[in-house]
């Protein structure tokens, strides 16, 4: 007998009953319910490996979009859960529809059984074969195999991780601090999935890149006229958000005179529409991320008290990278596999001596320079294995690095070499590596072409 669980949703009670009689006979446990209206529910008590979903729950509707709805709310909510559509319609481009989004097989009413049931055998046997898999790979620690959030073994990200168990499922606002690139919106992402709305959408805001003008519309959403541009009625951020989550990013960015507009919406939880009068009530749950220290925004007067309060009934602070150093190697591995993939290299690991570079910079961008930096190692590297070489065009400073030096100074420096010795020979190594294609020279130096045309003149290269 096959150890996977699964669950069956069809609205016919002769399908339910005769698939509860013959999937026990293979598999461990059977769950059937007639509607998806209860599933997020029964996917929390029953943690199937495999949902067997119908296509149509309605009388006279056999369009399959119910089930194309339902099964896009199950990948993006439950990633890791295996969909095999049901429909009593042969559709073939209804079955590519709901492979593109992400099914793992089509199966046909009325069924053959052993069919039916080999295609549930071959789904469990590709989930084991993939988690099998993702237990190998680089031979650094405690490997991460998505670019979820990893809690890490330091004292400050466990108590991170505990204060997430505890606030995620409850309505709290949440207020999250740290500095640039820590991971502040992945742990958002983490809150809203570990509550009660994730299965309604979270939307996100980069309120550093919403200029005062747009701030109402974007958030608030306008009407039809309300200006030039409004050809029709828009839905803002915060109606978009409704009975999920909305999270605003760099919130200490909003200037005084809207953050009062800000703080009548958290009060009153409704919007009236740029050029609208009728408010709309809106069911949100708000979380927040800030790199500034608000609290001496409030003393300086720039952040208004009243909304700091409102925004802060829980503070959650990422600790920065350089603090959590027993997750580089980690991370590291998690970079590597990912863009390895992405651009079909065959890197696999990284060697001792790159990896012990990687523990001496201080990373003061964080993850997101640590991944940046892995992103161009893998596309540099000639083996398997990223070797410190590789790194040369890697944002980190060594900690004993001396005052000034170079960003790419980690694998390039030499004793008595100049800056400008140190640049030019990165620049004439990306351009082996590359042949003298400088498009690709130029992305690996992280520079435009026109300043590489100006240092490839400079140095006479």
């Amino acid at each position: 007998m096959n150890k996977g669980k699964i669950l069956v949703v069809d609205d016919n009670a002769g399908i339910r009953s005769a698939l509860k009689i013959l999937l026990p006979l293979h598999f461990r446990e059977v769950e059937t319910i007639p509607s998806p209206n209860v599933l997020r529910d029964t996917i929390g008590w029953f943690k199937p490996d495999i949902i067997l979903l119908d296509m149509n729950f309605h009388r006279d509707i056999n369009t399959g979009n119910e089930g194309l709805f339902w099964l896009s709310e199950i990948k993006s909510s439950y990633p890791d859960i295996s969909v095999v559509l049901f429909t009593a319609y042969a559709d073939i481009s209804l079955a590519v529809e709901g492979m593109k989004r992400g099914a793992e097989d089509f199966i046909v009413k009325p069924w053959d059984n052993d069919k039916l049931v080999k295609v549930l055998q071959d789904v469990l046997e590709r989930r084991r074969k993939a988690t099998a898999k993702n237990s190998r790979g680089p031979n650094i620690p405690t490997a991460t195999r998505t670019e979820a959030m990893r809690w890490g073994d330091s004292a400050a990200m466990q108590a991170v991780r505990r204060m997430v168990e505890k606030v995620a499922p409850t309505e709290a606002t949440v207020l999250i601090t740290g500095e640039n690139g820590v991971g502040k919106d992945v742990l958002a992402n983490e809150i809203h999935r570990m509550s009660s709305r994730n299965g309604k959408p979270m939307i996100c805001v980069d309120l550093g890149a919403v200029t005062e003008t747009l701030f109402e519309s974007e958030l608030f959403g306008h009407v039809k006229g309300a200006f030039t541009d409004a050809k029709s009625d828009h839905a803002g951020k915060f109606e978009q958000a409704d009975g999920g989550t909305l999270f605003l990013d760099e919130i200490g960015n909003i200037p005084l005179h809207l953050q009062a507009k800000l703080l009548r919406v958290l009060q009153n939880r409704s919007v009236i529409k740029v050029g609208g009068t009728d408010p709309i009530p809106v069911n949100i749950r708000l979380i927040c991320a800030t790199n500034r220290d608000l609290l001496q925004m409030v003393k300086d007067g720039s952040f208004r008290e009243d909304l700091y309060y409102r925004i802060n009934t829980m503070e959650i602070h990422l600790p920065a990278l350089r603090e959590r150093t027993d997750e580089i190697l980690p991370f590291t591995a998690m970079f590597i596999e990912h863009f390895a993939k992405k651009y079909g290299r065959e890197v696999k690991d990284i060697s001792q001596k790159a990896g012990e570079m990687l523990l001496a910079c201080k990373w003061k961008g964080n993850i997101r320079e640590l991944r940046n930096s892995i992103e161009k190692a893998v596309i540099v590297s000639e083996g398997s294995i990223i070797e410190e070489k590789d790194l040369m065009v890697s944002n980190c400073v060594p900690e004993d690095a001396p005052s000034g030096a170079s960003d790419r100074s980690c694998a390039f420096a030499m004793e008595g070499d100049s800056l400008e010795t140190i640049e030019e020979k990165a620049i004439r190594a990306a351009m082996r590596r590359y042949d003298g294609n400088l498009s690709l020279v130029a992305k690996s130096l992280d520079i435009s072409r026109p300043t590489l045309y100006s240092k490839l003149k400079k140095y006479n290269i």
